[in-house]
């Protein structure tokens, strides 16, 4: 029994010993650095984030980079201009700056450089200056930069130390009294919090806390509580020409906001997540409103104007109060409950065919049809395209949106909202509901992350999730006819139209909400757009939206052209076979 014992007790420090040494050993040579030198600073690790190519290649939008800091004790610095002048060749310096804090009296500890290459640290180490000093330092980069940045998200420092909140930033003798807890606070680096923090190297857990932490993970496992990377559907290339194309159109109209998503509407999966302004996270020094680092695409919400149409229209075919040969009498306006709407010129087109609705994005005609249907229907069809509920993406904060007019039955509420106003979504709300008519009727939910790849080798894989399906399949058919349609006769007169390639699209201009003084601006508007391809066997779902474009009224002026680039470039770059 004691040979049988020793041996169990060999096994469980052999294995603990391979996780401290092999898995975890970059953590201790760094705390071994910190042992000779200690600079104010955290060293630390973390999971990466890795963004996914179509051929399945890897790049990082989230990981830990290593460098190096060069720092100086003033009280120990015997030559400051001749120093100076020396290590000014290595770093770049400002001299009157350099000159000040190496003259302070009582100042032990001062940081000259940061992400300093192991090439230039060891010129300067070699110098031997007494009172020059290098250390390792360990930092949160962002290769991706401003590309998906508010998705991606941001990590936060606290200082926390008992006995002083400002020791670390004055003095080296206090910095190890400090710990620094580094935790995601925005986006992915916020939701996948658990999977991607590691242990603070700057904490003070030692070999045989270690050895024994390894001991509990290797009896008990580490499961879908360990540590370890994502992967994300986010795809770089397609990311990165979102981007520019977004770059171009605030270059044109100049929106206050504006915005991008391309999903896979039969999987969920996000492949660009793009929104404008954005910022660069890895320097946020020069940030002067934190709500840059929100994202608008999960948290804000909008009333998008007639892209909501083709729902309506899918919710008249769906009851049977209407069929894709229907007519109606469109007498240009309409008054409900003491109030008038109206088509966008005031004009009447008399009796005219389901598809005039579309063509020439009509609010007489959506209110019809959502009249037909009746205020219950509407609640309960919008309801299942996932209107007034989370998404379920995995992002933090997401809104809820507003579609509380419809519970009122009141007809003037049903009619603003079968032309998307009077109701409030977030644009992955939307473009989630708009997927349902690109997967058969069903509703599916948004990711982001592909797939979860732990320490110890296991992962695991993030499988797509869908209800419905929540309209007929016929209805789908009938309505991308009708949007196909708009594309090749009726948006820009068929100057998108696409020879070989079904796409089935729609425009959206909706009245921006005075908040101050009630109502809606009269000279203010949310553009929106979307679409999908090949139309019958959707690969992507394109959205679009910006706030407040300057210079146009209607969102077939500023969006199409976007638009039309961004689906050519998702054709071409994925070689998708052509459908006609």
């Amino acid at each position: 029994m004691i040979g049988v014992l020793v041996l169990c007790a060999a096994l469980v420090l052999v294995v603990s010993l391979y996780f401290t040494q092999i898995i975890d050993g970059h953590i201790y040579v760094a705390k071994a650095d910190k042992q000779y030198v200690k600079p104010a600073v955290t060293l630390f690790d973390r999971g990466t984030i890795f963004l996914q190519a179509k051929d399945d290649t890897r790049m990082a939008g989230a990981t830990v980079s290593e460098g190096y800091l060069v720092y100086m004790n003033p009280t120990i610095l015997s030559a400051p201009e001749q120093t100076y002048q020396v290590i000014s060749q290595y770093i770049k310096l400002d001299h009157a700056d350099f000159v000040r804090r190496a003259t302070k009296v009582g100042d032990h500890y001062e940081e000259l450089a940061h992400h300093v290459t192991a090439e230039v640290a060891q010129s300067i180490t070699s110098l031997s200056i007494t009172g020059i000093g290098v250390s390792r330092e360990t930092w949160r980069s962002y290769p991706a930069g401003l590309m998906s940045a508010q998705t991606i998200g941001l990590i936060g420092q606290t200082k926390n130390n008992p006995s002083s909140a400002s020791s670390t930033a004055t003095s080296s003798n206090n910095a190890t009294d400090s710990v620094s807890l580094i935790e995601g606070r925005y986006g992915l680096e916020r939701t996948y919090e658990d999977v991607l923090t590691r242990p603070n190297i700057g904490s003070s857990a030692n070999m045989f806390a270690q050895i024994f932490s390894g001991l509990g993970q290797t009896l008990v496992g580490s499961g879908e509580k360990g540590k370890g990377n994502i992967i994300t559907t986010l795809e770089p290339t397609v990311g990165s020409f979102v981007e520019k194309t977004l770059e171009k159109t605030v270059s044109t109209w100049h929106p206050d906001e504006i915005g991008a998503i391309v999903i896979d509407p039969q999987t969920g999966d996000i492949i660009a997540s793009v929104s404008l302004p954005s910022f660069d996270p890895n320097d946020t020094t020069n940030i002067k409103d934190v709500r840059v680092f929100s994202n608008p695409l999960v948290e804000n919400v909008y009333e998008m104007g007639s892209i909501m149409k083709p729902l309506t229209m899918s919710v008249g075919l769906d009851t049977g109060v209407i069929t894709p040969d229907s007519t109606y009498n469109d007498t240009g306006t309409m008054t409900l409950n003491g109030k008038k709407i109206s088509n966008y010129d005031g004009k009447a087109r008399g009796v005219i065919p389901m598809q005039q609705i579309l063509s020439q994005s009509l609010n007489v005609g959506a209110a019809t049809v959502a009249l037909k249907a009746g205020p219950s229907a509407m609640f309960s069809y919008f309801s299942s395209f996932g209107f007034g509920q989370k998404s379920g993406v995995d992002l933090p904060n997401e809104a809820t949106g507003l579609i509380g007019n419809l519970k009122n039955g009141k007809d003037i509420d049903v009619a603003t909202a079968s032309y998307g106003q009077g109701l409030a979504v977030t644009p992955l709300q939307m473009s989630r509901a708009l997927s349902v008519l690109a997967d058969g009727g069903y509703l599916v939910q948004p990711r982001l992350v592909d797939k979860i790849e732990y320490d110890d080798g296991t992962s695991k894989t993030i499988d797509p999730v869908k209800v419905g399906p929540v309209i007929k399949k016929q209805t789908v058919d009938d309505v991308t006819t009708m949007l196909v349609k708009v594309v090749d006769t009726a948006l820009k007169q068929g100057a998108i139209k696409r020879e070989h390639y079904t796409v089935a699209a729609k425009t959206g201009t909706a009245q921006i909400a005075d908040h101050v003084n009630g109502g809606y601006y009269s000279d203010r508007y949310l553009h929106s757009f979307f679409g999908y391809f090949p139309a019958y066997n959707p690969r992507f779902l394109v959205f679009l939206y910006q706030v407040y474009p300057k210079g146009a009224q209607y969102a077939s002026e500023t969006l199409t052209e976007p638009f039309d680039e961004i689906t050519g470039f998702l054709i071409n770059y994925y070689n998708i076979p052509p459908d006609r």
